[in-house]
C-alpha cells in the first residue's frame, strides 16, 4: 500500500489539487509589487460571485475564525446585544467571541442536529428588540445540518434592522450564496474548505449598510480592524503582508472553478450528499440532519450504539489511509462525519462509501457488504 497516499474525507482541510500544489510554488515575488498587485486586485474580483455580492471582497493571511473575529470587533461595541444562532460547535464560537469583547450575546438554541427555522428566529427577535446584530452559520460542520439563511434574512429584515451575519466557512464556493439578494450584511468564509487551498486565508465581504455601521464605531481591532483593509484596497493590496503563496494558489483555484461553473459545482456537491445520505441509510446508519437541512458538504452519521465509532474510524484510517471526523463536544465518540466537498466527486464518495463497509466487518459491525455502494451508485445512475 502507498503509506503516502493519505485520503482526506474530513470537512476540513480538504485535499487540494495537484496543480494548485504546483501554482502555490511559484517564485516568490514582492508582496508590494506592482506585478503582485495586479494578481491580488483581479483575484480578489474574481470572488465576488461565489459570495454573490457587488461589494469587495477582502483577503485575509488568517483562518476562518480570524474573519469570524473581524465580523464582530467591527460592527458591534461592548454593551450592545446581539442574537447568535446556534445549532452547533460553530455557532457557539460566535458567541464566545463576542462575549470576548463584551458583546451581550444572547443565544437562540437548538438541539444538535437541528436546523434554526425562519419561525424560531421570528418568535425569538420578538423578545430581543435591542440586538445590532444576528450571527448565524451556514454550514454547522459539527452537525451536517445547512441553516436556511436567505429564509432566515427574510425574518431579519422583517423584524428590525439589526445587521445579519453569516459564518459560510465550512460551505461557500460549494451551496448558493446571494449575499446582496438576499440581504445579509456580512458573508465570511476560509480557504481550506471548497476552496481547495491550505489553511491561511480568510474571505469577508460587508454589505453598504455594515459599511455605515462600521464606520461610525471606534476601530477596537488592529490587524483585523476593516477600515484598513478597505484603505489598502484602494491601492490593490493589504494592511500588513500578505500569503503571497496563497494567492498564487488562490488565482489557480478560481480558474478551476470558473471551469465548472458555479451551478454544476453546486449540483455536483448536492449530489455526492445524496449519495453519501443514501449509503447510510441502506447501512442502517442513523443521519444527524434531516433532508430538508443537509448539508451539502458534509454528513454527521450516529452509529447510536451499533457499532463504535471510533474504532471504525481508526480502522478506515489503518487499513486504507483514509480520514473522516469524529464528533465534537458532547458527541465525541459517538457520531462520525465524512466530508465531501471541494476536490472531490462522486467516485470520491464511492471509494469512501467502500472502505467504511470494510471497517465495519473489520471491526466486527453488523454490515452487508455492498448495501452502502449499491444504494450510493443508484443515486449516481439515477443523475446520470
Amino acid at each position: 500500500m502507498f503509506t503516502d497516499k493519505q485520503i482526506l474525507r474530513i470537512p476540513g482541510p480538504t485535499p487540494i489539487p495537484p496543480r494548485v500544489q504546483q501554482a502555490m510554488n511559484q517564485p516568490m515575488m514582492g508582496h508590494r509589487s506592482g506585478k503582485f498587485s495586479a494578481l491580488f486586485a483581479r483575484t480578489a474580483e474574481r470572488l465576488k460571485p461565489y459570495f454573490g455580492t457587488q461589494q469587495d471582497v477582502y483577503i485575509i493571511a488568517g483562518s476562518g475564525t480570524s474573519a469570524l473575529e473581524m465580523g464582530v470587533v467591527n460592527t458591534l461595541q461592548p454593551g450592545d446585544e446581539a442574537a447568535i444562532l446556534v445549532s452547533g460547535n460553530f455557532g457557539e464560537r460566535f458567541a464566545k467571541i463576542c462575549e470576548r469583547y463584551g458583546v451581550v450575546a444572547h443565544r437562540l438554541e437548538v438541539p444538535w442536529g437541528e436546523a434554526v427555522t425562519p419561525e424560531k428566529l421570528d418568535a425569538f427577535l420578538k423578545e430581543k428588540p435591542q440586538v445590532k446584530a444576528v450571527f448565524a452559520t451556514y454550514c454547522e460542520t459539527s452537525t451536517g445540518v445547512q441553516n436556511p439563511i436567505a429564509e432566515l434574512a427574510q425574518v431579519i429584515r422583517k423584524q428590525s434592522d439589526a445587521l445579519f451575519i453569516v459564518d459560510a466557512v465550512s460551505c461557500l464556493g460549494a451551496v448558493p450564496c446571494e449575499m446582496d439578494a438576499w440581504g445579509v450584511d456580512i458573508v465570511v468564509t476560509g480557504s481550506q474548505k471548497a476552496f481547495m487551498l491550505p489553511t491561511g486565508l480568510a474571505f469577508l465581504a460587508a454589505s453598504e449598510r455594515a459599511w455605515s455601521v462600521i464606520d461610525n464605531n471606534k476601530s477596537l481591532a488592529f490587524y483585523l480592524d476593516l477600515k484598513a483593509y478597505r484603505k489598502s484596497m484602494k491601492d490593490q493590496t493589504t494592511p500588513y503582508t500578505p500569503a503571497v503563496s496563497l494567492i498564487f494558489g488562490l488565482a489557480e483555484v478560481l480558474d478551476i472553478l470558473e471551469e465548472e461553473g458555479l451551478d454544476a459545482i453546486v449540483k455536483r456537491h448536492e449530489l455526492m450528499r445524496d449519495m453519501t445520505r443514501a449509503a447510510m441509510r441502506a447501512l442502517n446508519i442513523k443521519l444527524m440532519a434531516e433532508d430538508a437541512y443537509a448539508a451539502t458538504t458534509v454528513t454527521s452519521c450516529d452509529p447510536q450504539g451499533a457499532f463504535d465509532a471510533e474504532a471504525m474510524r481508526k480502522a478506515l484510517t489503518k487499513h486504507y489511509n483514509i480520514s473522516i471526523a469524529g464528533g465534537q463536544q458532547h458527541l465525541k465518540g459517538k457520531i462520525f462525519r465524512i466530508g465531501h466537498m471541494g476536490y472531490c466527486e462522486p467516485l470520491d464518495v464511492l471509494q469512501v462509501i467502500a472502505a467504511i463497509e470494510m471497517s465495519l466487518h473489520k471491526i466486527g459491525a453488523p454490515v452487508e457488504l455492498g448495501a452502502g455502494v449499491k444504494a450510493a451508485q443508484e443515486v449516481l445512475i439515477a443523475h446520470a
